[in-house]
């Protein structure tokens, strides 16, 4: 850009003041948090190599040139640590090439705040915004709720990224106008240069001297036509440390004088190990030590190896506090929760209502379902693992993790100490899936590292893994409704038996000391239809099954969304209209999803399938965006069913990173076959009966579909794009295999034989 066309785009660019910040709406108020990290009363802890000058939270520029973005959210494959970078060099005007990333410090000032928001919304009146925004933060920062999940990393880091980018991109130009004799508003910078016409000046050159300048009020936001990274496919950051083995995961922590161990822990139904002989164990070569605890024990060895060999020579016996829970008591509990609702009786919540239910299901073209979905397990190819080392009063540990304030927090809450002591250093993640946002590795690293007065590095079996998987929860979801005049809904009823995961993870992550198995919002999130009906409930019926359950990928959109679309295939039945008009006549208050749905069905070419070869439909909207898929599947006597092809279309709002995008996307659906197919995990008095990956029927290689997807443009702000393809998938299989084969399966994993 040249002369005063130049000097005029920027000065009419939209700005950040404070008046704004404090009572404005749209991008000002989504960037409250990016103002406030420029160091108000909690630092950020950045610390700066030689060579290298701190810009507020997340920047640093080195002499050398070299852009150094500090991301706060877990790497977990996902992309977040280009994705994240990309937003803020962009707005910085850096070139790519010269881009670096590093994990943040764990720190309030980079608390996600978004997903305490989104936790709030509905729930606060809408005039209270501003309100519940500043109260979202608080809440986060005190909490020092470092957390990745829930898909809100771009979402919650979007605004800040973009005002610190804007921030130094304006202090370098100001120190570079000053050198020029100019207005700083004529500057402009570009592939790491201060610009202004043919004049040009390093970032290197200028940083030092713009670090100890006051940023401008109001702060200039490039347009989108100035926005050159974002929105392109660039190189990802993570990867070629990937390819050459340098990248640093949990378990590739070495430490001098380090043993390593390996873990066991007993029935579920309250255990703790009671009777053990220990002679085999500490006769097998490596063998350093055992430790035993009152919630597990360990064997200590030179390496793991020798540890985990050890540790399957033990002989021990657990004592559990309650009743061991097995595939029959947690079936009956589900029920009992579930059968407890009918005819107004026993301790379900309606979260969600609208109109008059009772009368609008009364009468005739009532359809009544029930339908369910079993455990599942994380199954990350990282286990769990974390390593920790003492050094006099202090306590370091090292973990993959998506909460490391919570984990850091409650390392220091088991160990006893205050948490200035303790050092968390957050690795790359071999996989989460919400898994690793609980604590217990890190918590039991230390506790081990205590006891065998070295550093210790903890690594479960895969055994181990899935034993203590915390798994997807398993629900019975019981729907009625009624098709009403033309193929209207008249109403819609859902009522959710599943456990109160939300309150058990709170209890484990020492948030609340309250685990009781009460209804819980959201044990039904996304449980509310995207289809026009005047009347509504929706209610959860918490159970107590006597298992941990947590955080799966899509949290309960994993079950919602397979319950919510196999209704919607037999009411359009019920109606007697074709499962996608039907979709398309009462997606009437959903535009964006019933955009999605027209172009899935037209990139999978639908036309409702034929004998043999089904075609099913599913639609979803979460975490702030909206997917339609169309899948075919062949049915075979010999090889019962093979899904030929899934077809997507996605509207997430604006896009960073198309490609990421895309791998999302596909790795999403691949991940809702282990959620249509994966075998359920079972328990046998208290202890889950799978060993190994094969024995959780994954899909392979093989079984992976034909594949298309089609980001559909947006200039809607940026949605969740890491789940948001996992709650479809099954739904559309067995809508496909109805097509097919005239069969409803209500259960998943879906087996021909349960029809």
């Amino acid at each position: 850009m040249h002369g005063q066309a130049s000097e005029k785009m920027v000065t009419e660019r939209k700005g950040i003041t404070r008046r704004r910040l404090l009572i404005g709406g749209g991008v000002a108020t989504g960037l409250v948090v990016g103002w406030t990290l420029w160091p108000r009363t909690y630092r950020s802890d950045l610390t700066a190599a030689p060579g290298e000058t701190i810009f507020g939270a997340f920047l640093k520029i080195g002499a050398d040139g070299r852009v150094v973005v500090a991301v706060p959210q877990a790497e977990m494959g996902q992309g977040v640590y280009t994705s994240l970078p990309q937003i803020l060099a962009d707005e910085l005007g850096a070139d790519w090439r010269t881009v670096g990333v590093e994990p943040a410090p764990v720190s309030p000032v980079y608390a996600n705040s978004f997903i305490i928001e989104e936790a709030m919304a509905g729930r606060v009146p809408s005039f209270l915004g501003g309100v519940a925004h500043w109260a979202a933060r608080e809440i986060a920062m005190r909490g020092n709720l470092i957390l990745t999940g829930g898909s809100t990393s771009i979402r919650a880091f979007e605004a800040p990224l973009r005002e610190a980018g804007a921030v130094a991109r304006s202090l370098l130009c100001m120190v570079a106008a000053k050198r020029w004799g100019i207005d700083w508003a004529a500057c402009d910078t570009k592939d790491g240069f201060v610009v202004r016409g043919e004049d040009r000046l390093r970032f290197a050159d200028l940083a030092a001297e713009a670090a100890g300048m006051t940023p401008p009020d109001p702060v200039p936001l490039r347009e989108p036509a100035e926005r050159t990274i974002v929105g392109t496919s660039v190189p990802r950051l993570d990867l070629p440390s990937k390819v050459d083995g340098s990248a640093r995961f949990g378990a590739d922590v070495r430490l001098p004088g380090m043993l390593y161990a390996s873990i066991a822990h007993g029935p579920y139904g309250g255990s703790k190990p009671a009777k053990y002989v220990l002679a085999d164990a500490e006769a097998t070569p490596g063998v350093a030590g055992v430790v035993i605890d009152p919630h597990f024990i360990a064997v200590i060895g030179i390496n793991w190896w020798a540890a985990d060999s050890g540790l399957q020579k033990l002989q021990v016996e657990f004592e559990t506090a309650g009743p061991r829970p097995n595939n029959i008591t947690i079936a009956r509990a589900l029920k009992a929760a579930l059968d407890a609702t009918l005819n107004g009786g026993g301790g379900a919540k309606r979260f969600v209502e609208r109109g008059e239910i009772e009368s609008a299901l009364s009468g005739t073209n009532v359809v009544t379902a029930t339908y369910s979905v079993p455990m599942l397990a994380h199954a990350p190819m990282e286990t769990l693992t974390a390593t920790a080392r003492f050094t006099g009063d202090r306590l370091e540990v090292w973990v993959p993790t998506q909460a490391a304030g919570l984990c850091r927090a409650g390392v220091a809450k088991t160990m006893g100490m205050d948490e200035g002591l303790v050092t968390l250093y957050p690795t790359l993640v071999g996989g989460g899936f919400g898994r690793k946002v609980e604590i217990d590795a890190a918590c039991e690293a230390a506790i081990i590292a205590k006891k065998a007065g070295k550093p210790v590095q903890l690594v479960y079996p895969r055994r181990e893994d899935i034993h203590l998987s915390r798994f997807r929860p398993p629900a019975l979801g019981r729907l009625r409704g009624r098709i009403g005049p033309g193929g209207t809904i008249a109403g819609w009823e859902a009522t959710i038996a599943a456990p109160a995961t939300q309150a058990e993870m709170m209890g484990r992550l020492r948030l609340t000391g309250d685990a009781d198995a009460k209804p819980e919002s959201g044990a039904i999130e996304g449980a509310t239809p995207p289809y026009a009906t005047p009347a509504l409930a929706v209610s959860h019926a918490a159970a107590a099954i006597g298992v941990g359950t947590g955080v799966w990928r899509s949290v309960a959109n994993s079950y919602t969304a397979f319950f919510n679309e196999s209704f919607a295939d037999e009411l359009a039945q019920q109606a007697g209209l074709d499962p996608l008009s039907f979709r398309m006549a009462t997606l009437s208050g959903a535009p964006r999803l019933a955009h999605c749905l027209t172009t899935a069905t037209a990139l999978g070419g639908w036309q409702g399938g034929q004998p043999g070869v089904g075609q099913g439909i599913a639609v979803h909207s979460c975490f702030g965006s909206h997917v339609a898929m169309m899948v075919e599947v062949e049915v075979t006597a010999d090889q019962g069913v093979k899904v030929l092809s899934v077809s997507a279309a996605v509207d997430c709002g604006h896009v960073i990173h198309p490609d990421i995008v895309l791998q999302q996307i596909e790795g999403g659906i691949v991940f809702g076959l282990s959620n249509a197919f994966g075998s359920p995990v079972e328990l046998n008095e208290g202890m889950v009966t799978a060993q190994s990956f094969d024995a959780l029927g994954l899909p392979m290689l093989t079984d992976t579909p034909e594949i298309r997807v089609e980001l559909i443009e947006s200039a809607h702000p940026a949605g969740g794009v890491g789940e948001i393809a996992v709650p479809p998938v099954a739904p559309a299989i067995a809508n496909a295999i109805f097509a097919a084969t005239g069969k409803r399966l209500r259960n998943l994993p879906l087996r021909l034989a349960d029809a």
